[in-house]
């Protein structure tokens, strides 16, 4: 599934201009845990936190994670924007909680991949 299609089904808003719409996406997971992520985030396309900090970025880069939705309405800062857009990340917010966001997801075909 294409980038522009998750961020209609999650109301979310691309926090990026210029990135690219046309990733195509398959697994997703959701944590505020960067740890986590780097533990169990084993081919995973989306990254759904509501953890706003450099090391979700950092962490997104290292484990090849192509988008970042943070939850809740939470709003990185420009240093986090101009960071992901110099890694080619895509960002993104939207107003629904992470279990919701996850649920949509799911319910769209995005799978959480393997454990």
């Amino acid at each position: 599934m294409r980038v522009d299609n998750i961020a209609l089904i999650l109301d979310a808003e691309l926090l990026i201009e210029g990135c690219n719409l046309e990733i195509d996406v398959c697994t997703a997971c959701g944590s505020d845990l960067m740890s986590d992520v780097m533990a169990y985030g084993d081919e995973k396309d989306i990254l759904l936190t509501g953890l706003v900090n450099p090391q979700v970025i950092r962490t997104a880069e290292m484990m090849d994670i192509k988008v970042v939705v943070f939850v809740r309405g939470k709003r990185p800062n420009n240093s986090m924007l101009e960071l992901a857009s110099e890694k080619g990340i895509v960002l993104m917010t939207t107003r629904h909680p992470m279990f919701v966001a996850c649920g949509k997801l799911c319910d769209a075909g995005i799978s959480g991949g393997s454990v």
